[in-house]
């Protein structure tokens, strides 16, 4: 595993502990306040937890939401530094990402725009040749159409290089087929932790007449009761086989998430 989380408690995270396996791709998602970016400071190394255990193998990297660089210097300016800073340091890589988002290598930072900046982060993270990739929602400052690129170039660098990818966010509708797995957090606390395709899989959405129960074993996560008509997300145990006058139909990541914050609101 390239990072084991244990009992990890700090500010608001309680008790978290998981495991991610190396060279995929992992969504962390909760509501703004959830401590999505206590975790990643966690395992950043910028935070020490209060209890727990953290273990990050091989060189990590971490692009922070609010992208931090020194306005006066140049693209060409934090490259440099970084060739300084980091003992392994792809300086082709980072030119690279510059170059293809068309990145003002001689303007200062602090007036480039903001999608500029989070170019010039995400180059200078990707320059240290990172085992581990931890971004802090990385794409807020960017178009539709600049997101879907940056994604597409990210799973690129995941699948060329072997990099371990964790990523913080909270528009769920992103995540569908980008994200190998799931965490999700809700007031600090792990409630949902799976492998997206198994737990899509797992889950589903039964509607019929008004019941206290829906007609298939499972857990269930959010029910929802009107006049003559009763709706059920369930985690299944097995197949979910619902017989007239119920239907069942699969759920998609986003309706999974937001089921369970929901649940637990």
């Amino acid at each position: 595993m390239t990072v084991r989380v244990a009992g990890v408690s700090k500010r608001v995270l309680r008790n978290c502990t998981f495991e991610l396996p190396g060279g995929g791709v992992t969504a962390l998602v909760g509501a703004n306040g959830a401590g999505k970016t206590t975790l990643l400071n966690v395992l950043a190394g910028h935070l020490t937890a209060d209890s727990g255990h953290v273990a990050v193998a091989g060189r990590v990297a971490f692009v922070a939401q609010d992208k931090p660089m020194y306005k006066g210097f140049t693209p060409l300016d934090v490259l440099r530094f970084g060739g300084h800073m980091n003992k392994v340091w792809d300086e082709y890589k980072a030119h690279s990402w510059l170059h293809r988002y068309k990145v003002p290598l001689k303007r200062r930072c602090g007036e480039l725009s903001a999608g500029q900046r989070a170019h010039v982060a995400f180059a200078l993270a990707l320059g240290s040749r990172p085992d581990v990739l931890l971004l802090d929602e990385p794409l807020s400052e960017l178009d539709p159409l600049a997101r879907r690129r940056v994604v597409r170039d990210l799973l690129a660098e995941v699948a060329d290089t072997g990099m371990t990818l964790l990523y913080s966010t909270h528009v769920v509708a992103e995540l569908g087929g980008v994200a190998d797995r799931l965490l999700l957090l809700s007031n600090g606390k792990l409630i949902v932790d799976g492998d997206t395709d198994e737990l899509l899989g797992q889950h589903v959405e039964i509607t019929g007449p008004a019941a206290d129960q829906p007609p298939v074993r499972g857990d269930v996560v959010l029910a929802r009761h009107y006049d003559r008509q009763s709706t059920f997300l369930v985690r299944c145990q097995g197949e979910a086989v619902a017989e007239e006058p119920w239907s069942a139909r699969p759920v998609t990541l986003e309706e999974l998430v937001v089921a369970h914050l929901e649940a637990v609101a």
